[in-house]
């Protein structure tokens, strides 16, 4: 930089301050209208992304029509990244592949040969593996693009135009449905049925002020292209097209078939939309595993072509109802489709329409396609009928425009004057081929300036006049439901309308078949299940360096509560357990309980169960059973502090013991009854905390079992006798040296 002051600084008026919240603000803005407007909604009128009309449009250049041949994909996506869309192959590929998948779209757009993925999740292969031509619902999407149907606009570097919109024959934004992510708001329309589409559009150009009831009376809902059963009442479907807002349940479709002798299986012949199969059957397979759903045996796949899932019941008793009813609650053969008509208004405004909104946007889009390809047309017409002109003028004077052409220097300007000509018919005459002076070539012009003159006029007639353009409107769209619509191919309603049915009645627990089982807990923390009510005592197999920690009578119906040190009590169904033929498995994959928790006790949980919990400092309450149950592998944190024990409650007296040897005996209405705390102090201890304590029925006394396997008795207990939190005085000569009631 010279130090100069009269020579201008180059970097001057390059650089600008603003605050940092502004400046990111404002970018953040741009990108999300970006997001929005360029590649996340749906435009109104075509249905597309701009993606996805690029793709249409490249297709359309390279002229791969439904009836010709195909290219390969690696092709077609290249010439969409260099001339409209810069961005990735791989993106526009993914793009392109989900145009042509069958259980993707209603209508698929373009024609795919070669794998293009499956509904099982598969991806499709390379884009050099597979080629694509346009459908015929593709090429009509496109019909009328060279008549000046829509307006172009340049393309990302200037070289080429795109259209800014297709033409849309027929409603692709509902027939085929949009979903789309952009920044702070989203999209998620459902494919629908082109016939009752058009049923509607036809219907809303004859009552322009139709109700919204009217219009989902023949749009009664979603038509998936992978079928299913939609079970949503007829009135939360109405709400969700007046407002665009909504969600709908979609259900498998399946069928009861017999195997002879009372035995039975389900067939799965259609699976909701975008749920993919393979996910689908392993979910079904992790049920079984868990036992989650104890009723069902095994799933099978059969599919082919066409989706058949095998499911068989546990027993022929089993309600095939009941089964599915609680299939539908835990896996996606019912989902939940959430609607959400988020689209583009003339490209610009991002709006949540209702299907009226949206019917009516694209009727509005394909009058002003009419309009302005009726002006094109009658463009076309002028220009004819003025060569046409010219040419009857100079076959009525077929000798003198020899002579002129053959003996005049400049014929053109001298045609010009003598017979009135403009510039355009003059060229045309010229370019004359000698072979079209014939006297049956100007009937023929007669005839074409005739039947070109009644097309102008009737033109006019109806460009001067809405309903004339709705009429002509109405007839293109019959024909365009003619093509696509229930008498063609594919074209009849797939996914039925149904009625759900109540679920909240199907008890789960109920269908787990109540059998007993023997519940093993080792040192180490496995834990199995053995059938029948096996002796307590019976001697087991560990792994090495493991042993028995604690056994119990259940059943498989049983809820069995696990209380562990750190105070929480976690909720494991007996029926998930595994089997006793091995070791078992570790109770803490079952379960969240931290490694440093051990396992303080294990019981089957009783309806109206009270419990007493304390900890190791001496404190302690009463918990009922309903404030004990997790919902979640978490757990539920009922005792504050370092837990001890937990006992049922049973008697009318407490007595506790503490490291000291010193007990106490007090009435258990001195203990509160909590949902969660710390408790209150059970005794009061010099050095050291709680060792054990037991409920007892005073009048009884106190027994305990010595080392030897004798019983000892205690009757009378009014040496021990206090209040709550008292010291309390020495256990009864021969009271077991670990402190623990046994």
């Amino acid at each position: 930089m010279s130090d100069d002051p009269n020579i201008p600084d180059p970097n001057a008026d390059q650089t600008s301050s603003e605050p940092l919240s502004r400046a990111i603000g404002e970018r953040y803005l741009t990108y999300a209208l970006s997001t929005i407007m360029h590649r996340a909604l749906p435009d109104a009128r075509d249905g597309l992304k701009p993606v996805h009309r690029r793709i249409l449009y490249a297709m359309r250049e390279l002229r791969l029509s439904p009836t010709g041949a195909f290219r390969k994909s690696a092709k077609i996506t290249g010439d969409v990244m260099g001339n409209y869309h810069p961005h990735g192959d791989a993106a526009i590929y993914d793009a392109m592949a989900r145009l042509a998948q069958p259980f993707a779209m209603r209508y698929p757009l373009v024609d795919g040969q070669g794998n293009f993925g499956n509904i099982d999740g598969d991806n499709p292969a390379a884009s050099r593996y597979t080629e694509a031509r346009l459908t015929a619902a593709a090429e009509a999407l496109m019909e009328g693009l060279t008549e000046n149907a829509v307006d172009f606009r340049p393309n990302y570097d200037g070289t080429l135009e795109e259209p800014v919109v297709l033409p849309a024959a027929f409603p692709n934004l509902l027939c085929n449905g949009a979903s789309g992510i952009a920044v702070g708001m989203a999209t998620n329309i459902p494919p629908h049925n082109l016939h009752e589409v058009i049923d509607a559009c036809l219907h809303l150009i004859k009552a322009p002020d139709a109700r919204d009831d009217t219009l989902v009376s023949i749009i009664p809902g979603p038509d998936f292209p992978t079928g299913g059963v939609l079970v949503e009442d007829r009135e939360t479907i109405a709400e969700a097209y007046r407002t665009g807002r909504g969600s709908l349940r979609l259900r498998a479709k399946w069928e009861r078939e017999d195997l002879g002798r009372g035995n039975y299986q389900i067939v799965v012949t259609e699976i909701p939309y975008q749920v993919q199969k393979s996910k689908l059957i392993e979910r079904l397979a992790e049920l079984i595993q868990t036992k989650k759903i104890p009723i069902l045996a095994d799933v099978r796949d059969e599919s082919t072509e066409d989706v058949r899932i095998v499911l068989e019941p546990r027993a022929r008793t089993v309600d095939a109802d009941q089964l599915m009813a609680a299939l539908f609650r835990v896996s996606d053969l019912e989902i939940r489709f959430g609607l959400n008509m988020n689209v583009l208004i003339d490209g610009r405004v991002p709006k949540v329409c209702s299907l009226k909104e949206v019917l009516r946007a694209f009727l509005d889009h394909r009058r002003e396609v009419l309009v302005r390809r009726s002006n094109h047309r009658l463009d076309k017409i002028a220009a004819r009928l003025e060569v046409l002109e010219g040419y009857m003028i100079a076959f009525l004077n077929l000798d003198r425009v020899i002579e002129i052409i053959r003996y005049e220097d400049d014929p053109k300007s001298v045609m010009m004057a003598e017979f009135k000509l403009s510039e355009v018919q003059v060229e045309a005459i010229l370019n004359m081929r000698l072979r079209a002076l014939r006297k049956l070539e100007e009937m023929e012009l007669r005839t074409e300036h005739e039947n070109l003159t009644r097309e102008r006029e009737a033109l006019a007639a109806m460009l001067a006049d809405d309903g004339a353009q709705w009429s002509r409107i109405a007839e293109e769209l019959r024909e365009t439901r003619g093509k696509f619509g229930k008498s063609a191919p594919g074209g009849l309603r797939r996914t039925e309308i149904g009625e759900a049915g109540d679920l909240a009645e199907i008890d789960m627990d109920a269908m787990i078949e109540r059998e007993p089982i023997t519940v093993i807990l080792s040192q180490m923390g496995w834990i199995r299940a053995m059938k029948g009510h096996q002796p307590l005592d019976a001697e087991l197999k560990f792994k090495d360096g493991d042993g028995p920690f604690l056994a119990m009578h259940a059943e498989t119906t049983d809820k069995l509560m696990v209380f562990g040190a750190n105070g929480r009590f976690y909720t494991l169904p007996a029926n998930t357990l595994p089997g006793g033929r091995g070791m078992g498995e570790p109770l803490r994959l079952m379960i969240d309980l931290p490694n440093d928790a051990a396992v303080i006790d294990l019981f089957p949980w009783r309806e109206g169960g009270r419990y007493l919990v304390a900890s190791r400092a001496g404190d302690g309450f009463i918990v009922g059973a309903g404030d004990i149950q997790a919902q979640t592998r978490a757990g539920k944190q009922v005792l504050n502090g370092d837990a001890l024990l937990c006992r049922a409650v049973s008697g009318d007296h407490l007595v506790t013991v503490g490291e000291n040897r010193k007990m106490l005996v007090f009435p258990l209405t001195e203990l509160p009854e909590m949902g969660r705390g710390k408790g209150v102090r059970l005794q009061k201890f010099k050095d050291g905390g709680l060792s054990d304590a037991a409920c007892i029925t005073l009048a009884e006394g106190l027994r305990w079992q010595e080392s030897g396997g004798r019983t000892r008795h205690e009757p009378d207990l009014s040496a021990w006798l206090g209040k709550r939190a008292g010291a309390g005085y020495m256990a009864p000569r021969g009271f077991p040296r670990d402190n623990r009631f046994n």
